[in-house]
């Protein structure tokens, strides 16, 4: 698909948009930020493109997939939840779960090379589920839990009924095995949320809704405070958007730091100055845990991991839909006309970011950035549907990656040229990735 898409976009490079079909379904896809800002600030009403419905089996009507009349409500009733204040909270788990893992890639370090992508979903499944559930899945540990292998088989398959517009009839696909399959993996993993659910109201009840006793609390405990105070939110509706967060943010964020080792693995220039940034803000000590003022003084660290989200964007694409006509750049797009915003594409654009192939972090200093125009750079999407969880996963990223680094140094073993994006509902290498990982510290490595 992605070979298929960069011949198409190869042909129409200087174009603002251009217009293909897929297969029985005109699409608009936008590749310049003059276009992007035409439809991202029009005052017209644009839904979430109708190819989200492919996942709604699986993430229901959460703020990824649900109209804009329910997001309103429940984007309003969701956003203090990750407040700058709340999220403060949520260190001490990436803390446990970063140590958790290292301590894993210290094996691997023994080795001459290692794949760390089941590592990184692990950890990073492990620190969505406890902040948004307040129980961890146990995935580091516990590497054949059920409940893992049903999360990580769902992408796969709505990407298989993407693919496959026979498919795409609902009543069709119904009577597939693709659908019973992932029926059944959906329904393990709705049956442990509604079991958790239905403990934390337990414990909820139990304790006269003492909202004091627990300093640190996860998304559903806050969620479930609005469904007793308000009402707004049903047991189901809070089932929808736990679920939404646990998929949506383990696979982002485990992409994007596979794909930030594989790039910093391949600069050695990179490294030795994320080296230095992390050597002067913690010392020598590779377990102290990283504070909010440690992860703000991590500047060439945040800039690495924003090109590394310029050149593989963890979501390749995103969609929406016209409500109504409207024009954008001179063309008139008609009503229910799904629009996607390329963005492994867009952030590729020689114009804003010349020699656009190289890996160069400090196209991100704050000199720079302010260059970038607008609706240019959108890793997590623009406007009032945004990722709302997008400061909770930098922190996430760049404490993993603070532990990481500072305790190994690495090289990738397979040519840049070799590890071609696949786009999924994240992009994915083509290939399984080669990470050479060496402790920095003499007395930790491997003796011969």
């Amino acid at each position: 698909a992605m070979k298929i898409l960069k011949k198409i976009v190869d042909l129409y490079q200087k174009e603002n948009l251009f217009c293909i079909w897929f297969a029985y379904e005109p699409v608009v896809l936008l590749i310049k930020a003059n276009g992007i800002k035409e439809l991202y600030k029009s005052n017209k009403e644009v839904e979430k493109s109708s190819f989200y419905e492919f996942i709604t089996p699986v993430f229901g009507q959460g703020l990824v997939t649900s109209p804009a009349s329910m997001w309103r409500v429940r984007r309003k009733l969701i956003a203090p939840c990750f407040h700058p204040e709340l999220l403060r909270d949520f260190l001490t788990v990436f803390n446990e779960r970063s140590v958790e893992l290292v301590n894993i890639l210290q094996e691997e370090a023994k080795k001459d090379f290692t794949d760390p992508k089941k590592h990184l979903t692990d950890a990073t499944l492990d620190i969505v589920s406890e902040s948004m559930f307040g129980v961890s899945l146990g995935a580091q540990k516990n590497t054949d839990s059920k409940y893992v292998e049903a999360i990580e088989s769902l992408a796969d398959i709505c990407m298989r009924r993407l693919y496959k517009p026979w498919l795409w009839p609902f009543c069709i696909f119904k009577l597939s095995g693709a659908y019973r399959e992932g029926i059944k993996k959906a329904n393990l993993f709705f049956d442990f949320t509604t079991a958790v659910i239905e403990e934390k109201k337990r414990r909820y009840l139990k304790a006269g809704k003492d909202r004091d006793g627990r300093k640190r609390k996860a998304l559903l405990d806050l969620l479930l405070e609005h469904h007793f105070d308000s009402e707004i939110l049903s047991e189901e509706d809070i089932k929808e958007e736990v679920i939404t967060f646990v998929l949506a943010g383990h696979e982002t964020v485990a992409s994007t730091l596979l794909w930030a080792l594989f790039l910093i693995g391949h600069h050695q220039d990179v490294q030795i100055k994320i080296h230095d940034e992390l050597d002067r803000v913690f010392g020598e000590d590779v377990e102290i845990y990283a504070t909010e003022n440690d992860l703000n003084e991590l500047n060439y660290l945040e800039c690495a991991i924003k090109e590394t989200l310029r050149l593989c964007p963890a979501v390749p694409f995103f969609g929406r839909q016209t409500q109504e006509e409207m024009e954008i750049c001179g063309y008139t797009i008609p009503e229910k006309t799904s629009c996607f915003v390329l963005t492994y594409y867009l952030h590729r654009d020689k114009d804003v970011f010349p020699d656009p192939e190289k890996f160069d972090p400090d196209r991100f200093l704050p000199e720079n950035a302010v260059k970038i125009p607008e609706c240019a750079y959108m890793p997590f999407s623009m406007g009032p549907r945004n990722c709302i969880g997008q400061k909770f996963a930098l922190m996430e990223m760049k404490t993993i990656l603070s532990f990481i680094l500072r305790r190994y140094s690495i090289k990738s073993l397979d040519p840049i040229i070799e590890v071609q994006p696949l786009m999924n509902i994240t992009l994915h290498p083509s290939i399984p990735i080669r990470i050479s990982i060496r402790s920095r510290y003499r007395h930790e490595q491997p003796q011969n």
